[in-house]
């Protein structure tokens, strides 16, 4: 005969053990935890203080859930349950529960979260937690930190975007998601869902250097014959890749193609500059590029910004000269 718990405490840690995935023996223990704390807390305004030393137990009934609770003294158990003691079980493990919902269900997300960092999701700027912002991304809140954040942007109340889930940290709340728009790959995860050669591996970003807001060089190749993929991201009439610019709300964007060969990746890396020359030294990782003197400051950028991406972007320290002799670099 399989027994049927009679009563509604009995029936809500059976139920919940099964709907949320608990071992139901978590919480019953959690319940003894709470009761016995109850029963001190209770003694206490009744006048009674028991010492920490004193050694109680409680017991749940398996048939009606009620919690007794035990003194244990010379190896022999005493009930010492006050009178009327029930109702404050109750109102203790009805807590308990709750409290184990909570934590099933939200234990139950994060893990969810867990196996979608370094992809995006969709989401809304929900409120502004002094520098932080909490983007609501469907079943959680994220947090998205300042240095995940891109200044330009000017983030408003209900604004609707795409995000990159960054990782799960450990905060002063608990565990917490990174939601980022700086990240690089924000713009590798637009690349791949804007673009099919790239969301089925026929195209592979080697590389990205980004200064969020402002500007990203991404580094593209292919090894599959009749397949371009700088032509793949870029679309035709550049459809594909104006589609990332909006999402990144203008973000300028350089895709230029890898090459295992460094000279040839470091002059393409410095488009839009035209016919540069490099020369490069492997161990000091240091490449003395020369730049037509109408196209320097084209492979300088402004502010130096696009020498510094390409840098960036091949790893090497890269020094322009003008073809009559002036120079700059990264």
């Amino acid at each position: 005969m399989v027994y049927v718990p009679k009563t509604e405490f009995a029936s809500a840690v059976a139920q919940i053990a099964a709907e949320r995935n608990i071992d139901p023996k978590v919480i019953k223990d959690s319940i003894s935890e709470a009761v016995l704390a109850a029963f001190r807390r209770d003694a206490r305004e009744r006048g009674i203080e028991i010492p920490e030393k004193e050694n109680y137990e409680v017991e749940i009934d398996t048939k009606t859930g009620e919690p007794k609770v035990f003194q244990i003294e010379g190896g022999k158990k005493k009930d010492v349950t006050p009178p009327g003691f029930g109702r404050i079980a109750a109102q203790t493990a009805k807590q308990v529960i709750l409290q184990k919902i909570s934590e099933a269900e939200k234990s139950a997300i994060l893990d969810e979260y867990s196996k979608r960092i370094g992809t995006l999701v969709s989401g809304m700027v929900l409120r502004f937690e002094g520098p932080n912002i909490i983007v609501d991304i469907g079943k959680a809140e994220a947090v998205m930190p300042p240095k995940e954040q891109v200044r330009a942007e000017g983030y408003k109340l209900n604004q609707r975007l795409t995000f990159y889930l960054a990782e799960i940290v450990e905060g002063p709340r608990g565990q917490q998601i990174i939601a980022s728009r700086a990240h690089p790959g924000l713009v590798e995860g637009l690349f791949r869902r804007e673009v099919p050669e790239v969301a089925n591996g026929a195209v592979e970003i080697k590389a990205i250097a980004r200064e969020a807001g402002e500007r990203s060089k991404v580094a593209v190749f292919s090894n599959r014959p009749g397949i371009d993929p700088v032509g793949s991201c870029v679309g035709q009439k550049g459809v594909r890749v104006q589609e990332v610019i909006n999402e990144l709300n203008g973000e300028k964007i350089d895709i230029v193609p890898f090459s295992d060969e460094p000279e040839k990746f470091i002059a393409a890396a410095l488009s839009p500059a035209e016919g540069v020359t490099v020369k490069i030294d492997k161990k000091k990782m240091e490449a003395k590029t020369t730049v037509p003197e109408a196209q320097l400051s084209l492979a300088i950028g402004r502010e130096g910004q696009n020498a510094r991406l390409a840098a960036r972007l091949t790893g090497f320290k890269i020094d322009l000269v003008g073809a009559e002799g002036k120079s700059g670099g990264k």
